[in-house]
């Protein structure tokens, strides 16, 4: 699914483009969809994450949010089976893994500004990396919109951001910013330095994030404890095991 080149540039920088995996009608459904979960779901929208003592800050004033996708319908089930996604994920954690989270994130206007961090609690050696994060985009990014920025090679440093920058919310020299058309997924190694950017425009900068982990570690939102039957019935032996239910 990946080639030899694109999986030597995930490992080397640590990130990878996929390319558009959604087309355009893809994205329309998906959005249609958030957008009922937003309003179905009111001030309640993204409380599987404040239930959850694996996310480090499960309120963001700066975020839409929402959680549990797997279980909130079909249109969902591409973002953690997509072979060329699984694919990306087997490169960083090798062949026992599972999904951790399926969850969006909507930089709010003029809000969305993360710190550079990265989403395991030390650094790594040996290439142990023990987290992978996929984010798809349902909204073009650009440089204005709150876009996604990443640094690469980071994931091979051996002190964290806190560790080493006197303002983590400062702009790294090294920082790529992810600038890409709606429909796009990128694959990250989640030990590399990345963070959310504000967003200047006046819309909301939408995006999905299939977070994967190692098969020995607790997932972000507890798979087993979520799941519906249709669920069950709907994504096969592949995908129990991918959620490991």
């Amino acid at each position: 699914m990946l080639t030899r080149e694109e999986i030597e540039f995930l490992e080397d920088q640590g990130y990878l483009d996929l390319g558009q995996l959604l087309t355009p009608d893809e994205v329309k459904q998906v959005n249609d969809r958030i957008l009922e979960l937003m309003e179905s779901e009111g001030e309640h929208a993204g409380a599987e994450l404040a239930e959850s003592k694996y996310i480090r800050h499960p309120k963001e004033e700066g975020a839409d949010r929402l959680a549990d996708l797997v279980n909130k319908g079909p249109v969902f089930d591409i973002f953690y089976t997509h072979p060329r996604v699984l694919a990306g994920i087997e490169v960083v954690l090798g062949n026992a893994y599972k999904l951790s989270s399926l969850n969006y994130r909507a930089a709010k206007p003029q809000q969305g500004l993360q710190k550079l961090h990265v989403d395991w609690k030390n650094t790594v050696v040996n290439n142990a990396f023990q987290v992978c994060n996929s984010i798809w985009l349902l909204d073009d990014f650009t440089a204005h919109n709150g876009s996604t920025r990443i640094v690469p090679k980071s994931h091979k440093f051996s002190s964290l951001p806190d560790e080493v920058m006197t303002d983590t919310f400062a702009k790294h020299p090294d920082e790529i910013r992810i600038i890409a058309p709606a429909g796009s997924v990128f694959i990250f190694n989640s030990h590399v330095w990345h963070g959310g950017t504000t967003n200047q425009t006046e819309g909301v900068r939408r995006s999905i994030h299939s977070y994967f982990c190692t098969r020995q570690q607790p997932q972000q939102i507890d798979q087993k404890k979520y799941i519906k039957s249709e669920t069950l019935q709907r994504i096969g032996e592949k995908g129990k095991w991918i959620l490991d239910v």
